[in-house]
């Protein structure tokens, strides 16, 4: 089941989805809910919607990357001797992935925590 239909990818995106960009859309959509759910499944439903346009976007492009991959970091471009060098910090290329405001969203990401069972069974002293 998706959280957000095509419409909703295509109201974010700055051009016009092909009839095959537009399928795509679609099973990228369903993809996109397995990994949310994987993380969050009782995430709100807008952060999931959103979350979904965002991860689906980033793999069909938005019309304005000038062939920058949508989530590289760093890049570097050469002329005549045609070089060119990307960093994806989150997934790779061609891979749905979770940004860290993604994540944040859906109510995940950096927690810092810990649980010692052995703290139960030591008797606390009151005053």
């Amino acid at each position: 089941m998706a959280y957000a239909t095509v419409a909703d990818v295509q109201a974010r995106m700055n051009r016009q989805m092909s009839e095959s960009e537009q399928a795509m859309c679609s099973t990228l959509l369903d993809d996109a809910a397995v990994i949310i759910d994987s993380y969050n499944a009782s995430a709100d439903a807008d952060s999931k919607k959103i979350v979904s346009c965002r991860m689906v976007i980033r793999q069909l492009g938005d019309g304005e990357s000038s062939g920058i991959p949508i989530g590289a970091t760093q890049g570097s471009m050469s002329g005549l001797g045609y070089a060119q060098s990307w960093t994806v910090s989150n997934g790779s290329t061609g891979e749905m992935y979770l940004s860290k405001l993604d994540k944040k969203l859906l109510g995940v990401g950096n927690v810092i925590g810990s649980y010692s069972p052995v703290e139960e069974l030591v008797p606390r002293y009151t005053e």
